[in-house]
Order: C-alpha cells, then sequence, then structure tokens
C-alpha cells in the first residue's frame, strides 16, 4: 500500500498524515538513543508513518524510550536487523562507530539514514560506498539543516541561475552551546576522538549546507581554538576561509558562546545577493542595483520542526520519492573538509581538500 507523502507547505510545516495500522507501516530502528536519538525517535513517531523501535546497550536508557515515548525497544541492534519487519535503521552512535554500523545495515538489505559527521575519518568509507551501491537502498545523512524552508527556498532561488553563479559568500553562526547542552564537558563533545568540538559536532553543518547550494570545496584555510568554554580543551571557535572548485571564495565563522542563537548566510552573484536568516526563518534576495530585500517569510518550526521534515523525507525516500536530503557521497565530502580543517590548523597553510 502506498503511503501519503509529505507536502511541505509554504509555512514550513510538514503535512498532516493519516494514521495507518501498525502491520502496515515501515518499522525504523534507532540505533543510539541518546540526546540526539531520542530526538530523532520521537519526530519519527510525529510523523504518523512508521513503527519506531528505540535500540541502546543501556537499559536504564531503554526504560527511558518506553515510558516517556512508548516506544518499543530492542538492546542488541544486530539481533534487530535480522528481524525481517526492519525497513530502515537511523544511526544514532557515537561518530567513530557510524560507518561500520552502516556498512553492516545496508549488507543486511536495510535503509539506513546516519547521523552527522558521517565519521571522523575515512577508514572504512570505500566499503560503506560499495555496500550502498551493491544494496541498492536509500543511504542519507541526518544534516538536518537541509530540512529548513527557507534554505530550501533560497536554493532553488539560486539555483535558477537569475543572478548568475555564487562568486563568493559568508556564512556566520553561534549560539550559547551551553545553554543547549549543559553537560556539555561529561558527553562526546569534550573529545575529538569521540566527534567533539566545535569543527567536527557544529560547523560542519554549515560546511555541507554550503556546499549543497555552491559545489564541493577544493581547499581551506583554518583557525580555531578554545576561547570561553571551560572544562574542555576543545575548539569552541572556528573562522575557515575556503576556495571552491569553480573559484568562488566562501568565509565561515562560528562561535559557541555568543548570546544570541543566530545564522546567516549570505551569498553573492553577478547579479545580486541572497541572504538567508535561520533566526528570522526568512530568505531574502536583493538584484544588483537594488537598495532593499524583497524576503519571503515562514513559520517559525521550533527545535523539532527541521527534524520531523528530515523524518518525512527519509521515509519519501524508501518509498522511491525525491529528497532534498545529504547523500552519502555529501558526507564523505563533509569528512574530507574537516580533515582538512584539522590538517590546516596542524601545518597553519591552506590545505586541500581531497
Amino acid at each position: 500500500m502506498s503511503l501519503p507523502s509529505v507536502a511541505l507547505a509554504k509555512e514550513g510545516h510538514p503535512a498532516l498524515h493519516l494514521h495507518f495500522p501498525m502491520s502496515t507501516l515501515p518499522t525504523v530502528l534507532i540505533i543510539g538513543c541518546g540526546s540526539i536519538g531520542e530526538r530523532h525517535l520521537r519526530n519519527f513517531q510525529a510523523t504518523g508513518r512508521c513503527r519506531v523501535i528505540a535500540c541502546d546497550n543501556r537499559p536504564a536508557i531503554l526504560a527511558a524510550m518506553a515510558e516517556k515515548h512508548g516506544a518499543e525497544t530492542q538492546s542488541d541492534w544486530t539481533a534487530a536487523l535480522a528481524d525481517p519487519a526492519v525497513t530502515a535503521v537511523l544511526i544514532a552512535t557515537p561518530a567513530p562507530s557510524h560507518v561500520a554500523i552502516a556498512t553492516k545495515v545496508l549488507q543486511a538489505g536495510k535503509h539506513c539514514l546516519i547521523e552527522k559527521p558521517l565519521s571522523l575519518n575515512l577508514d572504512g568509507m570505500a566499503a560503506l560506498q560499495a555496500a550502498a551501491v551493491a544494496s541498492d537502498k536509500v543511504c542519507r545523512i541526518a544534516y538536518v539543516q537541509h530540512s529548513r524552508p527557507e534554505v530550501r527556498a533560497a536554493k532553488a532561488f539560486l539555483d535558477t541561475g537569475t543572478f548568475g553563479p555564487v562568486r563568493a559568500a559568508t556564512i556566520i553562526s553561534g549560539q550559547n552551546f551551553p545553554t543547549f547542552r549543559p553537560a556539555y564537558r561529561e558527553i562526546y563533545y569534550n573529545n575529538h576522538a569521540q566527534g567533539g568540538g566545535a569543527i567536527q559536532d557544529a560547523i560542519t553543518h554549515m560546511f555541507n549546507l554550503t556546499e549543497w547550494i555552491t559545489g564541493p570545496t577544493a581547499s581551506v584555510l583554518c583557525d580555531a581554538g578554545q576561547q570561553v568554554l571551560d572544562g574542555v580543551e576543545v575548539e569552541d571557535t572556528v573562522a575557515v576561509t575556503t576556495r571552491n572548485r569553480d573559484g568562488a571564495i566562501i568565509t565561515y565563522t562560528l562561535n559557541q558562546f555568543q548570546a544570541p542563537n543566530e545564522a546567516t548566510m549570505q551569498f553573492h552573484c553577478p547579479g545580486g545577493s541572497v541572504k538567508v536568516e535561520f533566526q528570522g526563518t526568512r530568505w531574502g534576495r536583493m538584484a544588483l542595483g537594488e537598495t532593499e530585500w524583497t524576503w519571503e517569510s515562514f513559520t517559525p518550526l521550533g527545535r523539532d520542526g527541521p527534524f520531523t521534515i528530515q523524518a518525512n523525507d527519509f521515509l519519501d525516500a524508501i518509498e522511491g520519492k525525491p529528497d532534498l536530503m545529504a547523500t552519502l557521497e555529501e558526507g564523505v565530502q563533509a569528512v574530507k573538509f574537516t580533515m582538512a580543517c584539522f590538517e590546516s590548523l596542524r601545518t597553519n597553510a591552506r590545505a586541500t581538500v581531497t
């Protein structure tokens, strides 16, 4: 039976979905039910389009998922993979484990959504890519900013070529990280080897999002450091200048202690400029010669809204419908970008993204 597809309304909310008997719905296994895994779990549930199983090796976490969300639970993900009812798997374990788990998921013939970053290096990547090709299953990376309606609208306009190609861009973002993750000192964030720090955990979103709009990066010059956040040695501030393969020059800045939670993207073309403001849930354009922005605004989604859109998009993708999610190839490119940032920091020189 064909399930209903999501329609992105102008205000950015996913359309309502009919609720079918559980026996007719695809089953999504969530491996890893920490903070981000729980967010994915409740947002897949919110679609009304799938059965969700929470999987974690920590009994207390599984008990919480059952109590708070009424979720079915499983402690052994390898055993859960053997269940023919499991249609798809979302991997929200620590980043170093993503590639190995995803490879086995695809080899088991399941669709796969992998939390960002895909990995911290390229170990095992060739095997993962081969498994994805051999399985012919959907494999996407959960870069959730692809789900923001203002970003999608701005990209759609830039893709028309009305203003010509992007030749320069500035990407500025930041928030007071302890407000959103008070336990940052005790979790993976405090350790580069577990995917922590502002480069791997935060600005990677903007790297991937910008490349989705402008194309892949050729080289980077990166500076970063621990400026304010106490109790950790990983960087909380990043500044990167890049050169795209097509020659465009892009600058990124991010810090994790500023008062406002804001992100602004500006794209400059020969015929005009485009701006995206996350905090205003809007995008604007200004043609060369104009003096005022023309804005299009969307209803704010809240923190969970983009995740619900992302969940609907993934369910659409496994039904064979087009989607705007980050692909496996884009996830690999983001890993290469991040590795080049660390190489630039180490050598104090520009590094090639290869």
